[in-house]
């Protein structure tokens, strides 16, 4: 289990944290420019913050490991240490090991996934985007009854080299992580469960509460909007207008 302790914190704080932060504050805009973009310096320091208070939990105290975490955070969402896309990742941290050597590992799957699905110069993830923009625009498929195996079908057409890559079992465990987070909204229906579980499996199993997308935690907690419905459909609007946004940019560093 993760567990930041304050000796961690002190001994990272003597060592020059601050400055840390800054530097990869900047490393981040560089890292990932469209995202850190969007977000603007206040939230991604928030992020940033974050990344390093996971990291610490796990023992990384090193400036290599730590900035992989910041890095990994960007790729698989804030909290890719649990999210059931990706029970190696969490296998690695948790098992005993110096960090050096814990990272190392870390880097090797990360370079394994990048290359066999996020494709050269992320052309199989833009594509992704592209057709899940599509698939939220459409009448929905997906049954009640059906539903883990409709979104595994959906998804697919979507991303086939992810689907493959991470396989049946997790994806359905994050498919029913989605209808559970979903009724913690008062969300009901179909078209609910399948927008907050394509967040997931397009974000991270975390993205309802997530700094790198504060737009989604903040439309599910806005005191203003009292009916669930209305709260769902808010909350799609601002997906496809992100979506929409980030497909508008440059192919470089999408």
């Amino acid at each position: 289990m993760l567990t930041v302790r304050s000796a961690q914190i002190q001994a990272f704080e003597c060592a020059g944290w601050k400055q840390f932060e800054n530097e990869m504050v900047i490393h981040s805009q560089a890292f990932s420019p469209v995202l850190c973009g969007v977000l603007g310096e206040e939230q991604l320091r928030e992020a940033v913050q974050q990344a390093i208070k996971r990291a610490l939990g796990y023992e990384f105290t090193k400036r290599g490991p730590i900035r992989l975490v910041i890095e990994m955070m960007f790729m698989f969402g804030s909290h890719f240490d649990v999210d059931p896309q990706y029970p190696q990742f969490s296998d690695i941290l948790n098992t005993d090991g110096e960090q050096m050597f814990r990272a190392e590992q870390l880097y090797e799957m990360v370079t394994e996934y990048m290359q066999k699905v996020a494709g050269r110069d992320n052309i199989n993830a833009r594509r992704a985007l592209e057709k899940l923009s599509s698939f939220a625009r459409k009448q929905m498929q997906i049954s009640a009854d059906g539903f883990e195996v409709g979104m595994l079908e959906e998804m697919n057409r979507a991303f086939p080299q992810k689907v493959a890559f991470i396989g049946k079992e997790p994806l359905t465990k994050l498919f029913q992580r989605g209808q559970a987070e979903a009724r913690k909204y008062g969300f009901t229906s179909v078209r609910e469960d399948v927008l907050i579980a394509t967040l997931m499996f397009a974000f991270g199993c975390g993205s309802t509460d997530d700094p790198l997308y504060p737009w989604i935690s903040r439309t599910l907690k806005d005191e203003k909007i009292i009916d669930a419905t209305a709260r769902s459909e808010r909350l799609e609007k601002k997906a496809l207008t992100w979506l929409d946004h980030v497909l508008a940019r440059p192919r470089e560093g999408a």
